[in-house]
């Protein structure tokens, strides 16, 4: 699961204990001659002199002796002087996911996200409102990195008018019903979902008083936190069953993303 509710900047001496292979000085022996190895802490130093340190970090589990230290990794960055300002305090501070590896199969790809002050919830943002952005290994430069973080930074307020579209769109029962349902089938998929019996009155109800009410902002949320958190029960056959928390990171990141897609579709 993705820590996004850290409040606490990281030191390098963190970061090292939470993911080793950020801090690896050479790639695998398995890359191309074409490959330039580019540290991931190269990018901690210019992320910081742009105003971005960190709050998060972690790596995937290595499954052979050969990939050890050279695994992919996550880093996720905030900028203490970025926050959005939201209704009734619910403020969120924009965050970015940095993802890599040094065994060449991975660029620096960076991902947006948010970080909710009113329930310290983390979000991934959708596709369709930021890409991808990737930089490769080869000619890694920190004007490229500064551009491209800039444009990010620019497209922010795309973000502020979605959160103000789903605070204002209202949404009734059967809205919220179906929405909750598409949203197990991001986290189960549409086979495992058809065993299933959930109680989708209960996935929808909030756990905070910041989250009662009928607008689509507050809905997502609550099903959002749920489902990342394991948050909910449901049956399989006759047995009940607590869900798990999600904690691969890219599964958090990609059922994130798909979740914050699916709450697009109300005010598009």
């Amino acid at each position: 699961m993705l820590d996004l509710k850290n409040k606490d900047f990281l030191s390098k001496e963190n970061v090292k204990s939470l993911a080793p292979s950020i801090f690896t000085e050479n790639a695998s022996l398995e890359v191309s001659d074409k490959y330039t190895h580019i540290p991931t802490s190269v990018v901690i130093d210019d992320m910081e002199k742009l105003g971005w340190k960190i709050v998060d970090a972690k790596q995937v589990k290595a499954r052979k002796t050969t990939t050890r230290g050279f695994q992919k990794h996550l880093i996720v960055f905030r900028n203490p002087d970025i926050m959005i300002n939201g209704k009734d305090g619910d403020d969120v501070f924009p965050q970015i996911l940095l993802t890599n590896s040094h065994d060449g199969k991975n660029a620096f790809t960076f991902t947006a996200g948010m970080f909710r002050m009113v329930c310290e919830n983390g979000l991934v943002v959708s596709t369709k409102e930021f890409e991808n952005v990737k930089i490769r290994h080869i000619g890694y430069t920190f004007k490229e990195l500064q551009e491209q973080i800039h444009e990010m930074v620019e497209r922010l307020p795309l973000t502020i008018e979605s959160m103000n579209k789903m605070i204002q769109r209202e949404m009734n029962e059967k809205e919220t019903l179906e929405l909750a349902e598409e949203a197990i089938k991001v986290r189960f998929g549409e086979t495992d979902i058809k065993h299933i019996k959930i109680d989708f009155n209960e996935l929808i109800q909030p756990t905070r008083k910041e989250d009662e009410g009928n607008d689509l902002w507050s809905i997502f949320n609550v099903i959002q936190e749920k489902i990342i958190n394991g948050m909910f029960e449901y049956t399989v056959g006759k047995n009940p069953r607590k869900a798990r928390q999600i904690k691969n990171f890219n599964q958090d990141i990609k059922i994130n993303r798909e979740l914050f897609d699916l709450a697009l579709n109300y005010i598009s």
